[in-house]
C-alpha cells in the first residue's frame, strides 16, 4: 500500500464510529474525540478522485504552450486532452475554461505534429456537437483547415484536417456553407449542400484527401 492510501486508511480509522465508542458504557463522554490530524492535500486529492477533468484539461494546454516542454511530452499532453474531449462534456466546457483559442492557434504551430494533433483534437471536440460546432464557426477555423488539408506539406496534417472539416460540418448547416464558400476546387458543385446528406458530404471529404497541394 502507497503512503498516500495508508494515512488515507489511518484518518479513516481514527474517525470511523467504531473507535469512537465509549470506554464505559454509563459515561458517553468517554468516547474518544475526533482525530484532529488534518489530510494532507495530496491524500485528499486521492480521496476526492484526484484532479478534475477540468483541471487537467487546463495543465495539458498549459504544457502545449510551454517552452519548457519538450515535443516529445507535448504530445502526450495532446493525446491526453483529445481523449478528454471525446467526452461531450468536457468538449462543452472548453469555452468556459477558455481552451478554444490556445487549441486553434495550434494548427498553425511549426512542428506538423503539433499541427497534426491540434487538427485531431478540433474534430474530435465537434464531431456530435453543435456547441462545438458553433465555436469553430464564431472563431473563423475554417478557412485555417481547408488550408492545412489541401496545402499542408505534410500528408498526416492534411488528413486530420478533413477529419476536423468532416466532423465540424456533418448535421451543421453554417459550417457547411462556409466550408462551400472556401473550397478550392473549381467545380465544387452546387452552391448549397445539405448538412444532413451525408452522401454528398463524403464525396466533397473525399476530393479533399486527393487534393494535390499546390506546389511552392
Amino acid at each position: 500500500m502507497n503512503s498516500k492510501m495508508n494515512d488515507l486508511l489511518k484518518w479513516g480509522i481514527e474517525n470511523s464510529d467504531a473507535s469512537r465508542q465509549p470506554t464505559d458504557p454509563n459515561d458517553p463522554s468517554s468516547a474518544p474525540a475526533p482525530s484532529t490530524r488534518e489530510l494532507k492535500p495530496e491524500v485528499l486529492a486521492a480521496l476526492l478522485g484526484g484532479p478534475s477533468d477540468a483541471d487537467l484539461m487546463k495543465g495539458a494546454m498549459a504544457a502545449l504552450h510551454s517552452d519548457e516542454v519538450d515535443l516529445e511530452n507535448k504530445l502526450i499532453a495532446f493525446d491526453n486532452f483529445e481523449q478528454l474531449v471525446e467526452t461531450i462534456d468536457n468538449a462543452n466546457n472548453m469555452e468556459p475554461l477558455g481552451l478554444w483559442t490556445p487549441l486553434v492557434d495550434l494548427l498553425q504551430h511549426k512542428e506538423g505534429e503539433m499541427r497534426r494533433m491540434a487538427a485531431w483534437c478540433v474534430g474530435t471536440a465537434v464531431q456530435n456537437n453543435q456547441r462545438g460546432q458553433d465555436r469553430l464557426l464564431v472563431l473563423n477555423v475554417m478557412p485555417t483547415l481547408i488550408t492545412l488539408s489541401t496545402n499542408d506539406p505534410d500528408q498526416k496534417v492534411r488528413r486530420k484536417a478533413v477529419y476536423a472539416i468532416s466532423s465540424a460540418v456533418r448535421n451543421y448547416q453554417p459550417a457547411m456553407d462556409e466550408l462551400i464558400r472556401y473550397l478550392p476546387f473549381d467545380d465544387a458543385g452546387e452552391d448549397r449542400v445539405d448538412a444532413g446528406d451525408m452522401g454528398a458530404i463524403d464525396i466533397i471529404m473525399e476530393r479533399l484527401r486527393e487534393y494535390q497541394p499546390v506546389s511552392a
